[in-house]
């Protein structure tokens, strides 16, 4: 991990969809994002706003029943949205071709900790917590992400 994680206030959904938007203006083909945090922290809400500014989808819906949606971005790359938070082992995600889609689609994860040996070695760990009565964002580099990151 990056020694300084890069944090980002987000006082509610509409800052986090947006926040979610402009981090999704620096994605590119092989990128992967993980969304840790707890349940109602606003993961899929960080998703849509990203989901919206690759694809011009603003109404995607939550995967956690399909596991995985997928979408094609305005550029022609592939999207895949999924959320783990239903998988009880690690053989499952076999099935879904997330090792696959790591190399050249853009990726966005929940529930990243049910990874395990897919782990992708080049990725951003975006970290969702609540501090008082706000919630952060805290982004760690993993892999070269050059100077991508600065205009988040």
């Amino acid at each position: 991990m990056s020694a300084h994680p890069l944090t980002f206030p987000l006082p509610d959904a509409a800052a986090t969809e947006a926040f979610g938007a402009r981090l999704g203006a620096v994605l590119q083909p092989g990128d992967t994002v993980l969304l840790h945090g707890d349940l109602g922290m606003g993961k899929t809400t960080l998703a849509r706003g990203m989901i919206a500014a690759l694809c011009g989808v603003t109404d995607a819906p939550s995967p956690t029943y399909t596991l995985v949606q997928s979408y094609e971005t305005e550029s022609g790359v592939w999207l895949l949205h999924a959320d783990l938070y239903r998988i009880e082992a690690e053989d499952e995600l076999e099935e879904l071709g997330l090792d696959e889609a790591f190399d050249g689609a853009i990726c966005l994860i929940e529930w990243p900790d049910r990874l395990g040996r897919y782990l992708p070695p080049r990725r951003l760990d975006l970290h969702l917590t609540q501090d008082g009565i706000r919630r952060i964002a805290q982004i760690h580099p993993v892999g070269d992400w050059g100077g991508r990151l600065a205009n988040v």
